[in-house]
């Protein structure tokens, strides 16, 4: 019986364990993401955490740390070189497992484990969204009022700065993005 045994030996035996969580956190330092199971992921993030936070501290101790898990010298300078620069402000989960369903055969439940700094679509490094505080009343003390920047397609307008004792009615006004309409795109077709 396996009471209180908490340790996921993944229907393995222990050096082919090892051998298999070191050559997929080789992949996941040289690809920064990978398709597998769940299990095996959350296997990974525990194998490969570790070794993350050990080289923020680029010695030649932690080196040798690192290559005693990984056994390959080209991954073990991608790690010091490319990625722990990226991670070095962060205090610790590096990485991210996003489950994406059942494989077909066996139905086993699959996930893509990704290293967080490295996805484009998540980070918060891009363009910030710029906040405006707009007033309810008529403005007296407020003397400019901001709308609010405007995304068309992806790309992000600036915002305008409108002055209220010039033109009050404006900043009533929603301010319209210049967007073809489908008469002026078929006859852009046409020529």
């Amino acid at each position: 019986m396996r009471h209180g045994r908490k340790f996921n030996h993944l229907g393995r035996k222990t050096a082919h364990r090892k051998a298999m969580l070191s050559n997929m956190a080789s992949s996941l330092i040289l690809h920064k993401r990978i398709n597998t199971t769940v299990e095996k992921a959350k296997a990974l993030r525990v194998y490969v955490e570790p070794l993350l936070t050990k080289s923020k501290t680029d010695s030649t101790h932690s080196r040798r740390t690192v290559f005693s898990y990984l056994q390959n010298k080209d991954i073990v300078n991608e790690l010091f070189r490319e990625v722990a620069p990226k991670i070095a402000n962060r205090p610790g989960g590096y990485t991210r497992i996003i489950r994406t369903g059942y494989r077909l055969g066996d139905n086993a439940e699959m996930c893509l484990i990704e290293l967080v700094d490295f996805n484009e679509l998540y980070s918060n490094d891009g363009a910030k969204k710029a906040t405006t505080r707009r007033s309810r009343r008529g403005g007296a003390g407020a003397k400019k009022a901001t709308d609010a920047a405007e995304t068309v397609e992806g790309g992000v307008e600036e915002a305008t700065v409108v002055d209220e004792t010039t033109a009050p009615e404006a900043t009533t006004e929603e301010t319209s993005s210049e967007e073809p309409t489908a008469d002026d795109a078929s006859e852009e077709t046409e020529k």
